[in-house]
């Protein structure tokens, strides 16, 4: 969803003939909203002229200008490359000009996902109102003394090389950000700027809320004599936007990786009843909500207060209806789980607590579950949480799961269960239409296996485990990374494309694609329908081995009829252009089955199985030769 908020602003000349403050807003055209919002304001500096001119030049190139940068940036880099890029034009034209002209202070508030970043340079200033109390978020860059205190320091357009302050922090519902110039600043006390940023909205106008607060905060710098240029820019954060990755990072840097944890453990009222999967690198438990107590459970009401007194909000004992406090919407108090209910908790090994790429890589996990509960997939895939059962952030950092009964088709292998045919069929047909949503949203899962494929006791075949998953927004070392279970990848990746080489592989290792995933679909199919894989185990420090085309399926199961050998050898052909394109394609051959049965595929060369097969043929003849001649020579009458 995209942000809702409410922007008002309001400048005045006041006692100069011009006027040369400048303020403005953005907002993402559609499409964009991943961008976030950006609202900036500039004070231009009289001395030297052009002040005007600076203040709006800055201003309009960066609110302009940000929703050209990659949305990959870290908001923070975007605004430092255009402030940068802008300072260094400015500050060009100032190196032989004295007194330096065109000068300006700069601050920028970019509201993007759950979080907001602020960029500052000068003495313009941006505050946040947060449940009734102002906080100032910049410094003045200005002579620490009362008599200079109009003299900058720092500014756009001074020096070469700017040095600027940025911060970044959480949004919440209900904030409010204020930026002012130092008419207003310097003239209103922090107290009246707190009392105008906290006034209840009249009712029915909420939407034009943050305009009332923007002009009575310039009117009250001007009734009390104000002799510069009076600007204020108020931003009321009405709703936020879904979680970014930027978002998740931030999380991930800034929250502690849980110790290893035992049955019995608790961690934010969550108690582990048993341990599930350890690689070394993730760790994976069961655990159970606890019931609050009394306490904590009034503690999580939303409360409101009248005169020092606390009371609950109207509506909102024991129900899940929202309300409405000063015309900022307050979320929904959520019906709290049932007591002993499950989910599952990953989180990173403890050795891997302080691994950067480690962490990024996991909360890359997070925010792609979050984004796919909108999807079309959700329904294939396991649904995660953003907040603690009852309610709150987790205080460590860790993804939380729901818990959902059955087994993976990796357990069910390892104890013998014998897949009927019309079994693997409904299993293929889930995990084809899976996969193919997938695809939709430009997801690479790259690590599909029976272990990652969960048979639930809801019929619902669920696809697990998002952690290597590509989609172009995952960091750089995670996408060169060699992801995905060895017996299971496809030979592109291990640089075999099937075109004859002396050298064996014949290419450069390929990136996963859309095809890999349905590779490594066919290999799952060819395992539960035989029990064996089709091109022998692959241990992890070993590469992939494609001299021989799989043994048909039906040949180890003589149930498997003669069009589902053609599929699956199809799905897992060692050549990729003989290979499913798409995953509707797949799904498609399967619905169709024996009515319209694909044909059998042409069986390998052996020079495209084993390039190095002419090579080594010819040797042995050469040996044959040379023994035979050598043994004439020795041995033979002449």
């Amino acid at each position: 969803m995209a942000f809702d908020i409410d922007i008002g602003f309001a400048s005045l000349a006041g006692r100069k003939e011009i006027n040369e403050d400048f303020c403005a807003a953005m907002l993402p055209e559609p499409g964009g909203e991943a961008m976030g919002s950006i609202v900036a304001i500039a004070d231009g500096v009289s001395t030297g002229g052009m002040g005007k001119e600076a203040a709006q030049t800055t201003v309009t190139s960066l609110v302009r200008d940000y929703y050209g940068t990659p949305e990959t940036w870290d908001t923070t880099v975007a605004l430092d490359r255009i402030i940068s890029a802008q300072n260094a034009w400015l500050a060009g034209l100032n190196r032989r000009r004295h007194p330096a002209l065109g000068l300006t202070t700069l601050t920028a508030l970019v509201l993007r996902g759950q979080s907001y970043a602020l960029a500052h340079v000068g003495d313009t200033r941006a505050y946040l109102l947060r449940e009734g109390r102002l906080t100032q978020l910049t410094s003045d860059h200005v002579v620490d003394h009362p008599d200079f205190r109009h003299q900058l320091l720092r500014c756009v357009g001074a020096e070469d090389r700017l040095v600027m302050d940025y911060s970044q922090s959480d949004l919440q519902v209900g904030d409010v950000f204020v930026l002012l110039s130092d008419g207003v600043h310097n003239a209103v006390a922090d107290k009246k700027l707190q009392a105008l940023a906290a006034a209840a909205v009249p009712a029915g106008q909420v939407a034009d809320h943050a305009q009332r607060i923007s002009q009575q905060m310039v009117d009250a710098a001007m009734a009390a004599g104000t002799q510069d240029n009076a600007t204020a820019l108020v931003v009321r954060v009405l709703g936020l936007m879904d979680v970014t990755l930027q978002d998740e990072n931030r999380r991930a840097l800034a929250l502690p990786v849980p110790a290893r944890l035992r049955i019995g453990d608790s961690l934010d009222g969550l108690t582990v009843t048993a341990p599930v999967a350890d690689n070394g690198i993730n760790v994976l438990y069961q655990v159970r909500y606890t019931a609050p107590t009394l306490a904590t459970a009034c503690a999580a009401l939303p409360l409101a207060q009248e005169g020092g007194a606390l009371r609950l909000r109207p509506g909102e004992a024991g129900s899940a209806a929202s309300a409405v406090e000063d015309g900022v919407p307050t979320p929904a108090a959520a019906p709290l789980p049932p007591p002993g209910k499950l989910y599952a908790l990953k989180t990173l090994h403890p050795a891997r607590a302080h691994d950067p790429q480690e962490r990024a890589m996991l909360a890359h996990e997070a925010w792609l579950a979050k984004r796919m509960r909108s999807s079309r997939v959700a329904g294939h895939l396991v649904h995660i949480h953003d907040r603690l059962p009852g309610g709150g952030e987790p205080g460590s950092f860790y993804l939380l799961y729901d818990w959902h009964a059955g087994e993976t088709l990796q357990q069910m292998l390892d104890r013998k269960h014998r897949f009927s045919l019309p079994q693997v069929l409904a299993l293929a047909t889930q995990a084809a239409t899976a996969l193919g949503l997938l695809h939709r949203q430009h997801v690479i899962h790259r690590d599909i296996k029976p272990a990652n494929l969960h048979q639930g006791e809801d019929g619902v075949l669920r696809v697990l485990d998002l952690g290597v998953a590509l989609t172009g927004r995952e960091p750089e070392a995670m996408r060169k990374l060699h992801a995905g279970t060895p017996s299971y990848i496809n030979p592109e990746q291990w640089g075999f494309s099937g075109k004859a080489t002396a050298a064996g592989k014949d290419g450069p290792e390929e990136l996963p694609d859309a095809q890999s995933d349905l590779f490594a679909l066919g290999v799952t199919l060819y395992q539960l329908l035989t029990g064996k894989l089709p091109y022998g185990e692959v241990l992890p420090y070993q590469a992939g081995r494609y001299y021989r085309d799989p043994t048909p399926p039906s040949r180890h199961n003589p149930e498997v009829p003669i069009w589902l050998d053609h599929v699956v050898l199809k799905a897992m052909a060692r050549d990729k252009r003989q290979r499913f394109e798409t995953a509707e394609e797949f799904l498609l051959a399967l619905e169709r089955g024996a009515s319209r049965a694909l044909p059998a595929l042409p069986a390998t060369p052996l020079i495209q199985r084993d390039p190095a097969a002419l090579w080594k043929m010819a040797l042995a003849l050469s040996v044959l030769f040379n023994g035979l001649l050598l043994y004439w020579l020795l041995f033979l009458p002449r």
